[in-house]
């Protein structure tokens, strides 16, 4: 049997507003916002649904996300934008900080320095990113991201500086 596709493909996705979560921060402090989100008790950020995030886990200064690679993820190349996969690093990285973050504070990324160790493709199997702080000041936090394939091989690293501030909750 042979099987065809069209060369034109589809993909629809939905998303809740972004305001009801923003509207939690300041309120909460970072681990339990993070993890109302593993629940289902706050709405997943648009962008996870933007490029397909999975699964997520997180603990204080640690946070794992994995993703399927398909090929609405790829570049002209025929393998996974670097830019996605920069996503999933940030967002790794990023989290970690947040669930360090007690009531009342925020943070910011302030840079990511991605390097990318080999291709990506539908072929590597589940992807699964482990963002980790490594230091966490008053003012600023540095974490880092792994991200492995399906046979646990290292397929890209980052770092990122994030900027730690106050947050004024509006009532």
């Amino acid at each position: 049997m042979t099987q065809t596709q069209e060369p034109t493909r589809t993909r629809t996705f939905t998303w809740s507003d972004p305001a009801t979560n923003a509207a939690q921060l300041g309120r909460r402090g970072g681990l339990d916002m993070i993890r109302a989100m593993i629940a289902g008790e706050l709405a997943a950020p648009p962008v996870m649904h933007l490029i397909d995030m999975a699964r997520m886990e997180a603990d204080e200064g640690r946070v794992a996300v994995e993703l399927v690679p398909q090929e609405f993820h790829y570049n002209p190349l025929g393998t996974v934008h670097g830019g996605v996969i920069s996503t999933l690093l940030d967002t790794a990285a990023g989290c970690a900080v947040h669930t360090t973050l007690p009531v009342g504070v925020g943070y910011t990324s302030l840079d990511l320095n991605v390097k990318f160790l080999r291709p990506v493709t539908v072929d590597s199997g589940i992807l699964r990113c482990e963002g980790t702080v490594l230091q966490r000041g008053r003012r600023t936090a540095l974490a880092e991201a792994r991200l492995t394939d399906a046979s646990s091989r290292l397929v890209a690293h980052a770092t990122s500086s994030c900027l730690i501030f106050p947050l004024n909750p509006t009532p």
